[in-house]
Formats: structure tokens, sequence, C-alpha cells
């Protein structure tokens, strides 16, 4: 396995992190790349590339199954990942830890396997205007079969959580609330302690959506309280195609499977299959094992920068671009909350977000254009789509700066 790159958390260096990121290095359009989208997939360290293809170079076969030396191994660092992940967000068991293909799977696996068996018609699922489908589609899909009602808590034109409004919308009939840690258009981050202890006064449970925190914010889950966490591991560095579900150990063993197939049963027959025990109950078929693995990789590389110090970094890295863009003639940043990290989604009065986006892609900088996987946000805050720099553990100043003059070159085209 390479080794994990390890950088003070009290020195952080931001042009050494670069160093570790390959892809860093390139040109675009003859251009120095200025990435600015890691909120929709970020790049991957050296030690991640390294520990995936060491994987599939020398150790690959299928886990839990095979009893040769290569899988015996492989397994080992499968199942070690687990716990690398129960670690680093603060989880009792490893039983707890369930792979999933991305956050998305994750919540479509709680929709299925905890609202299909325990919401019934007239139940309640709570979300808030700043959610991604990902987090809207699965409950509308319950909606539609079952009969539950979903209801949506409203934000403030800067982007923020209307706290006694999401309380009003609670009840006896709520069973689950399920929100965003932090958005991922806005960067708004919500207060969930707060949502989770007044979720959890009516009873309800609670899914927190942890893809865009998990790689600015450290996260406890038992500390939190919260009975579900997703997140993927694309954007917290790792490889594509593996995600994660964290569920209380008590739900998750109530739970019926999301799917059927090998490796999570305990026997079978023609008349009857049981189930294996926590985690496999929930992870039918062959994993994604180098992926998982590459995971682990990602975590111990975000360890050894620290959390802390990339936060800070971060933080920096956002009033710099804030500073910058607030300035620029025609420009509305849209989510302005006190309390939000590493995103900025802007419009400009003259262009469109495509044509933003097509025209500063020419000068080597990388963003977003559209409404996010946010439609529902977008028309509440009565825009068609917008730009979204969002920052990375490895931006700097220059690839603010090439923001900035590249929508110059927006500003002279369109007149």
């Amino acid at each position: 396995m390479a080794d994990t790159a390890m950088h003070s958390p009290a020195a952080y260096d931001v042009e050494t992190v670069r160093g570790d990121f390959p892809i860093l290095s390139r040109t675009m359009h003859g251009k120095p790349l200025a990435f600015l989208d890691s909120a929709a997939s970020a790049q991957k360290p050296r030690a991640v590339i390294d520990t995936v293809r060491d994987v599939y170079e020398r150790e690959y076969a299928n886990v839990h199954r095979g009893l040769y030396e290569i899988s015996e191994a492989v397994t080992d660092r499968y199942e070690g990942t687990r716990e690398t992940i129960r670690d680093f967000i603060g989880a009792a068991s490893t039983k707890e830890i369930v792979f999933t293909r991305n956050a998305t799977e994750s919540v479509n696996l709680v929709a299925h396997s905890f609202g299909r068996n325990f919401l019934e018609e007239g139940d309640e699922v709570v979300i808030t205007e700043l959610e991604h489908h990902a987090n809207i589609v699965p409950w509308q899909m319950l909606r539609d079969e079952k009969g539950i009602v979903l209801k949506v808590a409203p934000i403030t034109d800067d982007g923020e959580l209307i706290m006694s409004a999401f309380e009003d919308l609670l009840g006896p009939r709520t069973k689950l609330v399920a929100v965003a840690h932090m958005s991922n258009v806005m960067g708004t981050i919500l207060p969930v302690e707060d949502i989770i202890r007044r979720a959890h006064a009516v009873g309800a449970k609670v899914l927190i959506d942890g893809c865009q925190s998990v790689t600015h914010i450290p996260i406890d889950v038992q500390a939190l309280g919260c009975d579900f966490f997703v997140f993927s591991g694309h954007k917290l560095y790792g490889p594509s195609g593996i995600g994660l579900l964290y569920g209380r150990e008590e739900l998750l063993d109530a739970m019926p499977p999301f799917m059927g197939g090998g490796d999570m049963i305990s026997s079978v027959t023609f008349e009857k299959s049981t189930w294996a025990r926590l985690p496999h109950k929930f992870e039918a078929g062959t994993p994604a094992i180098a992926q998982a693995i590459g995971l682990g990789a990602a975590i111990d590389y975000v360890n050894g920068l620290g959390l802390a110090a990339i936060g800070q970094h971060e933080a920096d890295m956002l009033n710099y671009a804030t500073q910058q863009l607030s300035s620029f003639d025609g420009l509305r940043i849209i989510g302005t909350a006190p309390n939000k990290a590493s995103v900025v989604s802007f419009v400009l009065d003259y262009a469109h977000p495509h044509d933003i986006a097509t025209i500063i892609d020419r000068a080597g900088v990388a963003v977003r254009a559209g409404h996010h996987c946010a439609q529902p946000l977008m028309d509440r805050m009565d825009v068609p789509a917008t730009v979204r720099a969002s920052i990375g553990l490895y931006t700097n100043k220059a690839d603010i700066d090439a923001l900035v003059g590249a929508l110059g070159d927006v500003q002279e085209f369109f007149g």
C-alpha cells in the first residue's frame, strides 16, 4: 500500500498540498487549471490513486469468500476501511457502517427499508427548501406509494433555515426529518444539533445528508445524536462508486434488506432465506472493493492534514473569494448566511450561468453551472441557475484570481 502523505496541521502549506494532486499540474486550453468544482466531485491525491492501483495490481480478489491468501488479505484491507470510517465519524460500532454506491443510494436505502416498513399513510417526513434532489425524490416516491405527507421547511432570502417555521412543522405524526448538514448550492451550514434535538422531542428519527459537510467539518454521529448519516466517497477526495450509510445499530437491525443476493444471506433454500448479520445484510453482491479501500486512503490523507487546518484554510479562501466577487460589477451572490463554508454561488445580470461557465473554461477555470440538483431551491431563490465556485483543501488564491480575471472576459464579451 502506498504511504499516505502527511502534513502538519499547524503549518498548512497549500502549495505542498497541491503537489499531492497530479491533475493540478495539468493545463486546460493552455492555461493552468483552476479547479473550482470540488463540491461536485473532488480531485484525488496520489495516495488514493496509488492505493487503488495497488489493490488491482497486487492484491485483487473477491472479499469474504476466498480461503486463499490474496482474498484474505484484501478482505482485511476492505474491513479495515470500515473501522477507519467508524473512527472518522465517531460511530459506536462497525456494524453501523454500511457501504453503498454513493449517498444517493444510502438515502434510498433508508427510504426503502425504513420508510416502507415503519411509515404508514398520513405519517410525515420533514425536509427543507435547500435539499439536493437525492434528499427530495426518494421521499416523493414514498409519498406516492404509501400516502405519507412530505413537509418542507422554508429558508430566508440569505439561505438560512427558519427554525421557528421548522419547529411548527413537527408534530405527533412526524416520523422522519431528513436534512442536509451543508447546502451544496449556497454552503449554508444548518444547525443540525438543534434540528436533531427538536425532532427527537416529537419522537422522529433524523437523517443527515453529510455529503458536503464531511469534507470540511469534524463529524461525531454519537455526539450529534442523529439516527442516519450519509456521504459519498468521491467528494471526500476518494474514488467514485463508493458511499456510506451510518445507521444506529438497533434501527439497522430492525430494517429489512434493501437488495437480495449473494453475501447478504445467512442461508438460502428454495423455501426461505435468512439474512447475514450487520452490516452485511445491506451489502448484496460483490462490493466496490478497490473503491472502498481507496476511500480509507482518502480519509487517512484528510486526517493527516487535519480537518481543523483544512477548515481554516478553506474559510480563508472563501473569505477571499467573497471579497473579490462582491466587488465585481453586476454580480450577485446567492446564499449569504453568516454560517457557511466553501461554496460561492452567483449570477451575473448580463449573462446566463451556462454561458459564463463556457467562456471561463477557455481561461482554465472549471466551475459548475446549472441548478446543481436543487431545482426547488433555484425556484425559491428566483433564479434559473447559478454559477457555483466551490473550494477544496487544495484551492489557492491564484485559482480565485483566475476566476475573477475570467469573469472580466465574460463582461467584455457581453459588452
